[in-house]
């Protein structure tokens, strides 16, 4: 009996030793932490993967004692449900996805940046910040192409090396993008045609690539997802969504590209919602969700983008399959991509309609 307490006991000390030192990598203000901690209770939206979502949500709830629920919403679902409560949110911050949608909604008043989080120091460049501190970055990501290396050989194809190679004729229904107004991933694919080619040559570029997409996914990591079975056979989205299929579902006939006519990255933020009912709790997130505490745990929930904070290590397979942020087109612009994602779309969209292509809910996914 005095054996198995001496065993109970030590366990207790080394969890206790295991919490403090965590709370330690965080190095959030003790007066913040109490007065979060007496709100007792936070809200999360997550635009990340729903396994590295839970597991960075439920390790907070685990560190500070503060009742902690999360929904997983994709990139486009969030502000439609934020504007449609209008100054009454029904969450306090914001996690993960990309950056253009969090730009939007900060254009129309509905995220704070009263708070500056002084983890916010350790970012690497300032382009992984919003410039008025609506938000802030723990990852990003390249944009390039998965493609299905069996797929293609049995059609006796090339994977395809650049963006203008996907309007070849021979890959007609055999590209999947995610939809325009769910994802944000399609909205940087926007900014980026438009900034590479012109507006009216990157909207026509992308009304000619609507006729090789079969099929637009709700959220920006679907198409990753079907590739290695072979239901999609070219998928448009983030390269570290591939890595996931390849190391954790075992799909090596995965072959990742990243486009030789340029490329851009996303930024995934933290962020506030304006009227947040938890403030403190939600500051306190902040300062979590920019520590190594909880980015390095991406890794671990098939999350593989490039960490951003320079006191976290990266992931070995993001350096292994070589997705260095600094491939990015050294043209691209992130403030005018903010500035102007909302006309692009609308203007991509009305353009696929005009020419008469079927943007009915069975191709472009809603659910």
């Amino acid at each position: 009996m005095k054996k198995l307490f001496a065993v109970l006991l030590a366990l207790t000390m080394l969890f206790s030793c295991t919490a403090v030192l965590s709370e330690e990598r965080v190095g959030a203000d003790p007066d913040l932490v109490a007065a979060a901690q007496a709100e007792g209770e936070l809200i999360v939206y997550g635009s990340c993967e729903e396994d590295y979502l839970a597991a960075a949500v439920n390790h907070f709830q685990e560190l500070y004692g503060i009742k902690t629920q999360y929904q997983r919403l994709s990139t486009g679902e969030v502000p439609t449900k934020i504007e449609e409560e209008n100054g009454n949110p029904s969450a306090d911050v914001w996690f993960g996805g990309t950056n253009n949608p969090y730009d939007g909604l900060a254009a129309k008043g509905f995220l704070d940046n009263s708070y500056v989080p002084a983890n916010a120091a350790h970012l690497t460049k300032d382009i992984y910040k919003d410039p008025n501190g609506y938000w802030y970055g723990i990852y990003t990501g390249l944009l390039g192409f998965m493609v299905n290396k069996d797929e293609l050989a049995r059609l006796g194809l090339e994977a395809p090396q650049s963006w203008d190679d996907l309007l070849k004729p021979e890959y007609k229904g055999l590209i999947w993008l995610s939809n325009y107004k769910t994802a944000g991933t399609p909205k940087l694919v926007a900014n980026l045609m438009i900034q590479l080619k012109g507006h009216d040559e990157g909207i026509q570029y992308l009304v000619d690539l609507d006729k090789n997409v079969q099929v637009y996914t709700k959220s920006g990591s679907g198409p990753s997802k079907n590739v290695g079975t072979g239901e999609c056979v070219i998928g448009i989205g983030f390269l570290h969504d591939g890595i996931t299929q390849i190391i954790d579902n075992g799909y090596e006939n995965v072959q990742l590209v990243v486009p030789s006519d340029g490329t851009a990255c996303e930024v995934g933020p933290v962020a506030i919602f304006k009227g947040a009912k938890h403030p403190n709790a939600a500051k306190l997130f902040m300062e979590y969700a920019l520590s190594p505490e909880c980015v390095e745990q991406a890794a671990n929930y098939g999350s593989y983008q490039f960490l951003v904070l320079d006191n976290a290590t990266q992931p070995q397979a993001a350096i292994d399959f070589g997705l260095d942020p600094s491939l990015v087109w050294d043209g691209y612009d992130f403030a005018a991509a903010a500035a102007d994602t909302e006309k692009n779309v609308n203007d991509v969209m009305e353009a696929i309609a005009a020419a008469g292509a079927d943007t009915g809910a069975e191709r472009f996914k809603t659910e």
